[in-house]
């Protein structure tokens, strides 16, 4: 008989030997009651802070990921001040709208499993699998996502071996579609989507691409409630991350603030914004 992990302070030994690389796959054989698609609910839907729009753009030389800061719950503003994008590991970003507490433990899981793999394997997994390993977290959270509790992420990064940055959208059945160029997902993703459409261009330099970004963020809070917009009275700004062949980095607060404050003031003499061309 095995003796109590309690009392003799050792790991049974299935936990010091995994059989699998897969993180997901090993707390489901232990402890399944921990992975969130298998809690028991309530009957009915719940109702649950959410986050909303997360935006992303790829330029030469990598991608932006950038999320608003407001979370809400029903009609009313549950949070100002929450942060929606995570990096995923050294390369990769997830962006989350849907539950944000359901989201926000997704990450931390995903960021563990990818933590796993290589720590197994001895090696990091490629971009493309790394999309299909959220891919298949979320389609474990369809039963919570039929009760109102979906979580719908963007996840974004830079493929080593193809160079370049790449942007990965779901829905709430972990179907995955790659996207070309810009994506938004969130209840304000359809202004914000249009607003990129107009002024995306393949040859945009990084700064163009994080002032893209934060202009889409600004017209998705313009027209939906569930977005907030940069607020300079309580100096809380956009979350804005950036993947390049050197790795993630996060705007530091004084970059947010400066760049959330010119367009700001730019809407002063243009509240609609920057103009596209006719032709």
């Amino acid at each position: 008989m095995e003796p109590n992990t309690r009392s003799t302070g050792r790991l049974p030994a299935a936990f010091l030997t995994p059989g699998s690389s897969s993180f997901m796959d090993f707390l489901g054989a232990h402890r399944p009651e921990m992975l969130p698609g298998n809690r028991k609910l309530p009957d009915g839907v719940i109702e649950a802070p959410h986050g909303t729009t997360i935006v992303a753009a790829t330029f030469p030389g990598g991608v932006v990921l950038a999320g608003d800061r407001r979370a809400t719950m029903g009609n009313m503003i549950a949070q100002r001040d929450i942060e929606k994008v995570f990096p995923a590991d050294e390369y990769s970003a997830v962006g989350i709208a849907g539950t944000a507490g359901l989201a926000v433990e997704m990450v931390k899981l995903f960021q563990l499993e990818l933590e796993h793999f290589e720590k197994v394997e001895g090696a990091t997994l490629s971009l493309e699998g790394k999309a299909n390993r959220l891919s298949t977290m979320i389609r474990s959270n369809l039963g919570m996502a039929m009760q109102g509790l979906a979580v719908v992420p963007l996840f974004a990064g830079w493929d080593e071996g193809k160079e370049k940055g790449r942007i990965f959208s779901y829905d709430v059945t972990g179907g995955r579609s790659e996207e070309h160029g810009f994506a938004a997902t969130g209840s304000g993703s359809i202004f914000a989507r249009g607003s990129m459409k107009k002024l995306y261009h393949s040859k945009l330099t990084e700064e163009e691409a994080t002032t893209l970004v934060v202009q889409a963020l600004y017209d998705a809070a313009d027209d939906d409630s569930a977005t907030g917009g940069p607020d300079l009275y309580r100096h809380i700004y956009p979350i804005v991350t950036v993947m390049t062949e050197e790795g993630f980095r996060r705007l530091t607060d004084e970059e947010s603030s400066e760049l959330a404050r010119k367009i700001t003031n730019r809407r002063l003499e243009q509240p609609d914004g920057p103009r596209a061309a006719l032709l």
